[in-house]
């Protein structure tokens, strides 16, 4: 292992977002997202996307909300903003430094040089319990 290496950069990422009505929740993500649990156990839902898994979890806290809490990467942002659309998902409006949302899509430059972009497009929307998603895609 090399010594500026993280034994975590190898590692699978997953993340967790809470639910404060498990069932509503799982409505949402069938129904607006089109995404089936690929697992469940009392309490909490396992997704798939690509090689990446988010559980969404009962959870009696509140989610914070502010932020993106978990982010899909697209590769035709305008054509899944148009199906989430159709399904029923509001886009949120975002006016942030260096950008703001037109039609619910914001060009955001300088994003991920590392991906060989030369920016991102994104929106952001809330899912039924409040956590706030993001969709991007990578401008090159």
């Amino acid at each position: 292992m090399e010594t500026n290496r993280s034994p975590l950069s190898r590692s699978r990422v997953a993340t967790r977002l809470p639910a404060g009505d498990l069932d509503r929740a799982r409505r949402f993500y069938a129904e607006q997202l089109g995404l089936e649990p690929v697992d469940e156990r009392p309490g909490g839902l396992l997704y798939r996307c690509g090689n990446v898994d988010f559980v969404v979890f009962r959870s009696t806290g509140t989610s914070p909300g502010s932020f993106t809490q978990m982010a899909f990467e697209v590769d035709d942002l305008d054509a899944v903003v148009r199906e989430l659309r159709r399904r029923g998902v509001a886009f949120e409006d975002v006016d942030a430094p260096g950008f703001r949302t037109r039609d619910g899509i914001a060009e955001i430059e300088g994003n991920y040089p590392s991906k060989g972009a030369r920016g991102e497009r994104a929106a952001w929307f809330r899912d039924s319990e409040g956590n706030l998603l993001g969709i991007g895609q990578p401008t090159r």
